[in-house]
């Protein structure tokens, strides 16, 4: 069966997997979804003797269905290989009372290189099988972990650049080097002065500006997303909540078809919302359990059905959910009206014309039966992290301790003892200002000289992917004004003509 892809706010645009994937936002402004998406469906039975490549492509075939055996075979087996350094790829450990799913194996320490190792190769087969002769400029805004999977992930690609724009001083100082030291003739890195909601709408913007579009024609050129919005990156997220689903059934952690929980630390809603495509699917989901931060836009909106960003944005030492608008809650919305586009649209205008909107009972009440959410003070996150290491020995970075810190909350407000995975999305090391902060730990060094000190303090091996750029000079220091990325994205195109 095919699927195709509609955007949340017209049903009248539709396109292939290959199409969406290539286009990253639909022209109207609207992301794309699967249309027949309730007609997918796994049976656990099926996947209980595989492998992650081998669910990988099950899954992947069901969603991306203009896309050959061989070709998604070849997407899978180049993005799974040794930029993974557990077999697994994404294992479960059982800590103590908790079920952590590490997502942090891949090269760059972050739940995103799950995704950003595979659509690079997915976007090559896309634009082959479009017989898109023009170059690609993808444009990404990044919190902290996506700019660095994605730099990682489209390096020296041919007929490919890529520009990453991060919220100058809004990131960790690990997340920084790991921009800033980024090789690869192709890429380019901005610190921009605001945060990640203006980086993220300048970007938008650009995607839906006609003139811009019109000139980077003239320059051969197409624009594409490696954020969050790409269809691309979302589907590849469903496969770790089958397999480490698989994985507790063959732990006998849980028995074949008894619900779970999952805890997600949340700020752009794609993560958790990869979680209710799994469910939809018919993976025993009892909760998925929205974990925020200060910046608790998510959280209110789940107790209240009213979703508003005005409100003061707070800087915490969980960077990356440090978001007010969450791109991927339209695609939720989507969902949970039945794609209803005209009311999304609706929505969406609210959202931009007043700062918010309010939902109808119907979807507040299917919202009810499958999510929950709370939120952690900087205080709360930081004790996670000491109370983590003291009874169980075992580190977890600042939004992992967010989610502990809710699941937490959520256990004892509602006494539910159902098993639950916690997504454990970042490594120690990204955030070892902040853990040294919650264990009280007094150090003057910085960069490589804390990093190596933090290996020898908790006998942790620096991780390959940060070991191989400690001593790597800064490549990008341009921090920008917001109103300059036009500007910069027309230098890039400039000088790549320069460059031919």
């Amino acid at each position: 069966m095919t699927i195709t892809y509609e955007s949340t706010r017209n049903k009248n645009i539709r396109n292939k997997a290959s199409e969406a994937i290539l286009k990253g936002l639909s022209d109207d402004g609207g992301l794309y979804v699967p249309e027949n998406y309730k007609t997918i469906n796994l049976e656990i039975s099926s996947i209980l003797d595989l492998n992650y490549n081998e669910i990988a492509k099950k899954i992947l075939s069901l969603f991306f269905t203009d896309f050959t055996e061989e070709e998604l075979n070849y997407a899978v087996k180049n993005a799974y290989d040794d930029k993974f350094d557990s077999e697994d790829v994404v294992p479960v450990e059982n800590i103590g009372n908790y079920e952590i799913l590490e997502l942090y194996h891949g090269k760059t320490l972050a739940f995103k290189d799950v995704a950003l190792s595979i659509l690079p190769y997915l976007m090559k087969l896309s634009k082959e099988k479009n017989n898109i002769e023009e170059d690609i400029l993808i444009l990404t805004a990044t919190s902290g972990d996506t700019g660095k999977a994605a730099l990682e992930g489209f390096k020296d690609i041919e007929g490919i650049d890529i520009a990453v724009f991060y919220p100058d001083g809004g990131v960790s100082k690990i997340q920084e080097l790991q921009m800033k030291t980024q090789e690869g003739k192709n890429t380019h890195v901005f610190g921009v002065k605001g945060n990640f909601d203006d980086a993220q709408n300048i970007v938008k913007k650009i995607f839906n500006n006609n003139e811009i579009k019109e000139y980077l024609l003239r320059k051969n050129t197409i624009l594409s997303s490696a954020n969050s919005i790409n269809i691309g990156r979302l589907i590849p997220q469903i496969v770790y909540y089958f397999t480490s689903y698989v994985s507790l059934i063959e732990n006998k952690r849980i028995k074949k078809y008894e619900k779970i929980n999952f805890v997600v630390p949340t700020g752009n809603f794609r993560n958790i919302l990869a979680g209710y495509l799994a469910k939809e699917m018919g993976l025993p989901v009892n909760k998925l359990i929205c974990a925020s931060n200060e910046n608790n836009v998510l959280t209110e909106f789940f107790n209240t059905g009213e979703y508003s960003i005005n409100r003061k944005f707070i800087k915490t030492i969980s960077p990356s959910m440090d978001i007010l608008i969450s791109s991927n809650l339209e695609r939720l919305l989507y969902f949970l009206s039945d794609g209803n586009t005209e009311y999304i649209k609706e929505l969406m205008e609210n959202l931009k014309e007043n700062g918010k909107y309010v939902v109808n009972k119907k979807i507040k009440n299917k919202m009810d039966q499958i999510f929950w959410s709370d939120y952690s003070t900087e205080q709360e996150t930081l004790k996670s992290i000491k109370e983590m290491k003291n009874e169980n020995n075992y580190l977890i970075d600042t939004h992992t301790a967010v989610a502990v810190d809710v699941y937490n909350k959520y256990r004892k407000k509602t006494k539910d003892l159902t098993k639950t995975i916690i997504l454990s999305t970042a490594s120690p090391f990204k955030f070892i200002e902040s853990i040294n902060k919650a264990l009280k730990i007094e150090t003057k060094k910085e960069c490589k000289d804390l990093i190596l000190e933090f290996s020898k303090e908790f006998q942790i091996k620096v991780p390959e992917g940060l070991n191989q750029i400690l001593d790597n000079p800064y490549i990008h220091n341009k921090v920008i004004e917001i109103d300059k990325v036009e500007e910069e994205i027309f230098k890039i195109l400039d000088n790549e003509e320069e460059n031919v």
